[in-house]
């Protein structure tokens, strides 16, 4: 089994004295505020991204399997609920053909430099099946702008994932909010009979995770 980041070996350690009373953990990363959770042997990560890019608001997820069966996890097992509202998270390939349709150079270099920010900052956390291994298999020499848009949106975009035991993958899990942030609400995972909720706040930042008391 593969090494788990130190936020998943604590979120295991908080979930093995009951998995009825599983803790959030809650640590800043470059900025950002991250939540990890974990249910049954599987961690989630999750902080809202601080821009977004075009009409999407961005939240970057990573999820750890520390279980002993393989789990299969995909962006539209998140959603974002306010005000009895469910914003569903777009399918990869939905978010891909909109880059490859509209997006420019800008929103290129932005989306990949925001990502990138909050990824790299993440403390020891090495994906098995993420965004390093993505972008390698959509590295072309593409001359086109929406092409060079489309495969930074396949490699960064959380994509449906079969993680073995120990194994692990991060992405970013798109909400079409025409542009808007997500104020506040809870971001919501349901995959595998487990439910894994964090509370989203706008009070002091638009992307922010409410700090629990």
């Amino acid at each position: 089994m593969g090494r788990l980041p130190r936020v998943a070996v604590l979120s295991l350690a908080a979930a093995g004295f009951s998995t009825l009373f599983a803790q959030v953990i809650e640590f800043e990363s470059n900025g950002l505020h991250y939540q990890a959770l974990t249910r049954s042997g599987l961690t989630v990560m999750a902080a809202p991204l601080l821009a977004n890019v075009r009409e999407y608001a961005i939240v970057q997820v990573t999820v750890t399997n520390g279980s002993p069966s393989t789990r299969t996890v995909k962006p539209e097992d998140f959603s974002f609920q306010r005000d009895g509202v469910v914003i569903v998270a777009m399918p990869a390939r939905r978010v891909v053909e909109e880059f490859l349709n509209r997006a420019g150079r800008n929103d290129v270099i932005r989306l990949v430099k925001t990502y990138e920010t909050a990824l790299y900052g993440l403390p020891r956390f090495a994906s098995t099946n993420g965004y390093e291994q993505r972008r390698e298999a959509a590295h072309a020499e593409v001359s086109s702008a929406r092409l060079k848009a489309a495969a930074a949106a396949s490699a960064i975009a959380f994509v449906a994932t079969r993680l073995a035991p120990g194994q692990s993958t991060d992405g970013a899990v798109f909400f079409a909010t025409q542009g808007k942030p997500l104020g506040t609400g809870k971001l919501v995972m349901v995959t595998g009979g487990e439910r894994f909720e964090f509370e989203v706040g706008g009070d002091r930042h638009p992307g922010e995770l409410q700090r629990r008391p």
